[in-house]
């Protein structure tokens, strides 16, 4: 990991501890939107107000015709898989509480990042598997059963 700029690591902690904020704050959306498509749309439709203002202030770089040629079909489809998270959060963390919702979040987003390190899935660079990181995906799933069971 390269974390040689001071405010990489907090950074990250500060949008882990809002993304549960935003489970519940979505949660609420929804109750009171009454549709979850809609709640979801609502939803990234300020996202893409923010990131759109946000490229309008800082517009450089720009990708190149080769950077786009070279970029994968798979790659635009990122948005997307955030949109299944988004949409669980809207309709199942009043069902099963922000703890137990997160937890699972995070122990499911853990596993399979795991995955992709070791396998070097969507060209990312391979971590291999070894006892520790295992002992810590086994540990987060054991956490993630007591958060559920209490």
């Amino acid at each position: 990991m390269n974390a040689n700029a001071g405010w990489i690591i907090p950074f990250i902690i500060i949008g882990g501890a809002l993304q549960s904020c935003g489970a519940a704050m979505n949660g609420q959306l929804n109750k009171h939107v009454v549709n979850p498509w809609l709640a979801s749309a609502i939803s990234f439709a300020l996202i893409t107000f923010f990131f759109a203002g946000a490229s309008l202030i800082h517009p450089h770089p720009l990708p190149t015709q080769k950077d786009l040629a070279e970029m994968p079909w798979w790659a635009v489809v990122g948005g997307l898989v955030g949109a299944v998270q988004v949409y669980a959060g809207l309709t199942l963390v009043n069902k099963v509480g922000a703890g137990p919702f997160v937890g699972f979040t995070v122990t499911a987003a853990l596993i399979g990042s795991l995955l992709i390190d070791h396998f070097g899935w969507f060209r990312m660079q391979p971590h291999p598997l070894n006892a520790g990181r295992i002992a810590g995906g086994l540990l987060l799933v054991g956490g993630i059963s007591l958060i559920a069971k209490f």
